[in-house]
């Protein structure tokens, strides 16, 4: 809420006085912007045009894979992070390039190139002391700075792509510096790894000539160690001894496997002999040719002697002697068979004698192989050093060749191509003449117009008061013609004539003031008026209508008015009356409801629940939730609430900051407080100079005039009376003055 403070005065700025001014200054500001937009495209014509070319290249890897070796390489190549991006554009960038660029293209011989030296006029801030004579310099520095205010190199964002631009006033070296860079950059590169493999070329020269040494150095140790200590190779994985080892290992295995062989024959031959069986059921018998003969001889004298024993008879001597021979070589087979049977028994015998003497040479063998095991340890460690130097020895073979073979020009390509060549520009890319012609325009128009809101400004015709003036502090006392005033204005019967009951007021407490002649009159509002200001007939007016009322709010822009009702319900529902006569006028208006019955938003509100200024005070609700549309008008309603007030009375402190945010976004404040005091007004107004409305409808004029002077004891001096819903005779709302 707007308040005086100091005797100075608040004030806002008057938008439509701003407006005003700057219509009525229009000519002028459009022949601004015309004469500045000739003068822009006069100076933009004559600007000499600047032409820009762009090449690009595409940083990558170029090492040709030729196999296993073109693998190596390409492991070895440089990591295409932002870093190296980055890296390559300041490579591109860098003096020595930019030297080959100028000598190549003879840049120094060209004005645009070396202005200091082409020209015949010397340099003011040269002459004063305020730049260093570029003619100090050497030319090449002097054609170096100038190309590199010309150049903008740049990586492409998220690519592996470097722009090169150049701007010139020659579209055709605009197009050729950008070209001859990218290719110089392309040599410098290429003869960068030419210069790699030659190095690493003489590098390893002497490199390979020392490991061919010491390669046959380890081998040749090799050698001498298993010489001396018997550690003979019979292939790449065994050596002799273990060769040996294996061999016996086999053999004892096969002995024993016939050792049993025979002794598993004889023990058979030697049951069945002991069981009486038949030597036809063995095998060993079977298989000798002895037995078999002698079988064969005993089935022909068996043939025989069944062939005689028909014709003869059993005691003939011819059978006797056939039987007699048969028994001979059953004997003899018997004889023959128990040979077998020792032939099994002395081969087992020698599977033995063989199978311990293998065992014994299989020992001898393994205390050698032991031994042998404990001398191959430093075999293999030597073995192991000549192998790592044989491939060492390799691998820097492998690299000579590979970096021998591309010492030739072309087989060592740059990592990094040209992916777009600069073209000839058609349009130059400066000036622009429409933007810088649109811009000054623009610029000029908008100049213009602050020119003219500061002026209106600082001259104070665009700021008006944000309440109704004060009156002037004056070191003599002020002369208040009181029966002057009173006697012109007429009485009505319904309602009390301010300045009457100013007089009357006054005449209680203190006595009647003198009448000067050089007296000065009195506004209605209780401003000493200007001598020669004609006083208006709506400043003279006593009606305390509600349509006075709020055609007084609404002339004298006044942002808060505290109405207090001491008849209770009657007079809110006349403030409410206020509040929506103010609305038709066309203000912006909001009506706080602070009174204890809420007859206000009974009036106003859709709901008496509804969030409201109790809501605010306890900061249980937000302004967009607490102001609320009138039923009947275009007026605004901040409802009781619905917080406890004892509650909403301990956030009395933030009760000037929401009438503060009100007044911010309405034009007027209406704070209905019901049947206040003056000692709880003292919240609200904070000073005696707040407007409070006093809205009693039907009151005695001797009990008004004791309310009057109540209020004037208690320091408030800005008072309205608002005793009628309707207007008498056409005149408006008094207010009465100290």
């Amino acid at each position: 809420m707007s308040s005086v403070n100091g005797g100075h005065q608040d004030v806002d700025i008057d938008l439509r006085q701003i407006a005003s001014a700057v219509w009525q200054r229009r000519t002028r500001i459009l022949l601004a912007g015309v004469a500045a937009a000739v003068l822009s495209l006069v100076g933009a014509s004559l600007i000499k045009p600047s032409y820009k070319g762009e090449s690009r290249l595409l940083i990558e890897s170029r090492s040709p894979n030729l196999g296993a070796g073109g693998s190596a390489a390409a492991a070895n190549d440089p990591v295409l992070d932002s870093l190296n991006i980055t890296s390559q554009a300041q490579l591109l960038q860098s003096t020595d390039l930019i030297k080959r660029v100028a000598r190549d293209l003879k840049l120094a011989q060209l004005k645009e190139f070396d202005p200091a030296a082409q020209s015949l006029i010397p340099d003011p801030l040269v002459l004063i002391g305020l730049k260093q004579d570029p003619m100090k310099l050497d030319p090449e520095d002097r054609v170096i700075q100038e190309f590199r205010d010309k150049l903008q190199v740049y990586p492409v964002e998220n690519s592996r792509v470097i722009a090169i631009e150049f701007s010139s006033h020659d579209p055709k070296l605009a197009a050729d510096i950008p070209n001859k860079m990218a290719d110089i950059y392309l040599e410098i590169q290429s003869g960068a790894k030419l210069d790699t493999h030659s190095d690493t070329a003489k590098w390893l020269e002497p490199e390979i000539a020392n490991l061919t040494q010491k390669v046959k150095e380890a081998e040749k140790k090799v050698a001498d160690y298993r010489t001396s200590n018997g550690l003979f190779q019979t292939t790449e994985t065994n050596s002799f001894s273990t060769q040996q080892l294996n061999d016996i290992s086999t053999e004892l295995a096969r002995v024993r496997g016939e050792r049993a062989n025979a002794e598993a024959r004889a023990e058979n031959v030697r049951a069945a002999l002991k069981a009486g069986r038949d030597s036809d059921t063995l095998s060993d018998v079977v298989g000798s040719q002895v037995i078999q003969r002698l079988k064969e001889a005993e089935a022909n004298l068996q043939a025989q002697i069944n062939d005689q024993s028909t014709a003869l008879m059993d005691g003939h001597p011819r059978l006797k002697g056939l039987r007699a021979q048969l028994t001979g070589i059953k004997q003899q087979i018997g004889i023959e068979t128990k040979k077998i049977l020792s032939s099994l028994d002395n081969e087992a015998e020698m599977s033995r004698i063989r199978e311990r003497q293998l065992i014994g040479q299989l020992n001898g063998l393994k205390a050698d192989s032991a031994k042998a095991g404990e001398e191959e340890v430093g075999l293999r460690a030597l073995e192991r050093e000549a192998a790592a130097q044989r491939q060492l020895l390799e691998t820097y073979l492998a690299r000579y060749r590979e970096a021998t073979s591309r010492l030739e020009g072309n087989s060592s390509p740059a990592d990094a191509r040209i992916v777009s060549s600069a073209v000839e520009p058609s349009e130059p890319f400066f000036p622009k003449v429409i933007p810088i012609v649109i811009v000054v325009t623009l610029a000029t128009l908008i100049a213009g117009c602050l020119v003219v809101i500061v002026s209106e400004l600082f001259s104070g015709r665009a700021l008006r008061p944000t309440r109704p003036p004060e009156e002037e502090t004056d070191p003599e006392p002020m002369v208040v013609p009181v029966m002057p005033v009173a006697a012109a204005v007429p009485v009505a019967a319904a309602t009390l004539p301010v300045h009457k009951m100013q007089a009357e007021a006054v005449g209680f407490s203190r006595p009647a003031p003198e009448v000067r002649d050089d007296a000065v009159p009195v506004r209605p509002n209780g401003v000493a008026a200007r001598v020669d200001e004609p006083v208006s007939a709506s400043d003279e007016e006593p009606s305390f209508s509600i349509t006075s009322v709020a055609h007084y709010l609404h002339r004298r822009a006044v942002p808060v008015a505290i109405a207090v009702s001491p008849t209770g319900d009657e007079g809110s529902t006349m403030t409410v009356m206020l509040a929506r006569a103010v609305a038709e006028q066309g203000n912006t208006v909001v009506l706080v409801d602070m009174t204890g019955s809420a007859c206000p938003t009974r009036l106003m509100a859709e709901d008496e629940k509804l969030a409201g200024i109790t809501d605010l005070l306890c900061g249980d609700a937000a302004f967009g939730e607490a102001i609320h549309r009138d039923r009947l008008s275009e007026a605004h309603i901040v409802p009781r609430g619905a917080a406890e007030a004892t509650r909403a009375m301990q956030g009395a402190d933030r009760l000037p900051m929401i009438i503060d945010a009100l007044v911010d976004a309405y034009d007027v404040v209406i704070i209905e407080c019901g049947p206040a005091d003056t000692s709880s007004l003292s919240r609200l107004t904070r000073n005696e100079d707040a407007e409070i409305v006093l809205s009693v409808p039907s009151i005695e004029e001797d009990d008004l005039a004791d309310l009057v002077l109540e209020y004037e004891d208690a320091g408030y001096r800005n008072i309205l009376i608002m005793s009628g819903p309707a207007p008498v005779g056409g005149s408006k709302a008094g207010r009465r003055a100290a």
